[in-house]
């Protein structure tokens, strides 16, 4: 059972004066978590805090980044598994603004006692979630519905150099994709197994 922990602080939102907990969700893999954001709306509609160098900082999470994404996909969509390494290695806060996507952050760090090993989550505009996914993780995700406007943070900019794939449906990281049929770029359906990565170009644990 994922735990929860919360911090608060006093925000004032343009008429909701609200505390402001932020609440972090465990996945089981150090350092990976789940982010629920306070919600605040009424008829008018809602507001709430995406990201907060301070209440962030106080959990040990991210207090800057350096570059901002945002794409479009229809259903079926499958981006990943993508990485930077050893250069300009990238932690991704990732949410979505339109639609639903299951978003997936697989452990690739050499020595890690959860290497191999995966969290999923369901993002959408509904649940506002957002996944806090540190260096060392590739990252993926698969588009539910009709489409999805993903958004994430970089805490480096892209290295076409250090980019690096690995095979979506590799059985080794038995992940269970909901939706059987994927569309896929040319680069991802030719991506390596984790297997079959050279030692050298996957990131070690404590590093």
């Amino acid at each position: 059972m994922a735990t929860g922990n919360t911090c608060s602080a006093c925000l004032n939102t343009g008429g909701w004066n609200e505390v402001a907990p932020l609440k972090l969700i465990q996945t089981g893999l150090q350092g990976c978590v789940v982010i629920e954001p306070a919600v605040f709306g009424d008829e008018r509609g809602y507001f709430y805090e995406s990201w907060n160098a301070q209440r962030f900082g106080e959990h040990g999470l991210p207090t800057s980044f350096v570059q901002h994404n945002v794409s479009r996909s229809v259903r079926g969509v499958l981006r990943g598994l993508h990485y930077q390494w050893p250069d300009n290695q990238q932690g991704k806060l990732v949410s979505v603004l339109e639609g639903e996507v299951y978003d997936i952050a697989v452990d690739i760090r050499q020595g890690s006692p959860t290497f191999g090993q995966h969290a999923a989550v369901i993002l959408s505009a509904e649940n506002k979630r957002h996944l806090w996914i540190p260096t060392g993780f590739a990252h993926g995700f698969q588009t539910l519905s009709d489409s999805a406007l993903f958004t994430y943070l970089c805490t480096a900019p892209y290295d076409r150099s250090s980019d690096n794939s690995l095979r979506w449906d590799d059985p080794q990281l038995a992940i269970d994709w909901p939706l059987a049929e994927a569309s896929l770029s040319a680069k991802d359906a030719a991506a390596p197994l984790l297997a079959d990565m050279p030692p050298a170009r996957l990131p070690h644990f404590g590093a």
